[in-house]
């Protein structure tokens, strides 16, 4: 028996085209509207585009596909160099990715450039206007080591009831020292765990409608 590599995505294909992670029991996006629910959530969450200006600084928690930065690219002028970085400890592969986005035609139609530079096991590569830098590893590790400041913050983990590790207080509050004066983030999720340490971290944590069948989701600004 073959173990999977336990720095690498462990993955099932539901119906063949979702990913779906064995480690969290948890689908990478939902096919009933991955890139709106991106839309909606993320950008949107983070009122981008309108935000966006020169130098600006987005950080994730939980690259994935990398459907956001997609989605991101989508909506920013190419004259607008902006910064992305992203933390994610189970990396894909550049097929695995390349066959999800199979779902997204608007995203894979400018995922080429991304998609070469993952392959080639790049993970600093410009996408666009797009600085991009993909930093693996455990983010409870690597993101007290950063040295940015995030102007707006995608938090985008497996559910927080199958992988409350990117959740903690802990992350929370490093979420918090690594954001600049009224950035924000946006997140998917309205766990109360999760809005109660953002809140302890420094940000005025709002509720708004979340996207398709969910009711919630969460957003905020940072006042520190």
């Amino acid at each position: 028996m073959t173990l999977p590599d336990q720095s690498k995505a462990d993955l099932d294909w539901r119906d063949g085209v979702l990913p779906v992670s064995r480690r969290f029991d948890d689908p990478y996006f939902s096919l009933g509207g991955g890139l709106d629910e991106t839309r909606h959530v993320f950008l949107a969450g983070n009122d981008l585009p309108g935000r966006l200006a020169a130098g600006f600084q987005v950080a994730e928690l939980g690259f994935g596909t990398g459907l956001n930065l997609l989605a991101l690219r989508l909506i920013c002028p190419d004259d607008c160099a902006i910064r992305f970085t992203s933390f994610e400890a189970y990396p894909m592969s550049a097929e695995e990715i390349a066959r999800a986005l199979d779902a997204f035609p608007q995203a894979q139609a400018i995922a080429a450039p991304f998609l070469d530079a993952w392959a080639q096991g790049a993970r600093a590569f410009q996408l666009g206007p797009i600085a991009v830098e993909v930093i693996e590893g455990d983010a409870r590790e690597s993101l007290p080591r950063w040295q940015g400041q995030a102007d707006a913050w995608f938090l985008d983990g497996f559910s927080p009831a199958k992988n409350p590790e990117l959740w903690g207080d802990d992350l929370m509050a490093q979420v918090g020292a690594h954001t600049a004066k009224d950035g924000t983030f946006a997140t998917y999720t309205a766990a109360g765990f999760v809005r109660r340490a953002l809140a302890q971290a420094g940000f005025e944590v709002s509720r708004s409608p979340g996207f398709g069948h969910k009711r919630h989701m969460s957003k905020g600004v940072f006042h520190g």
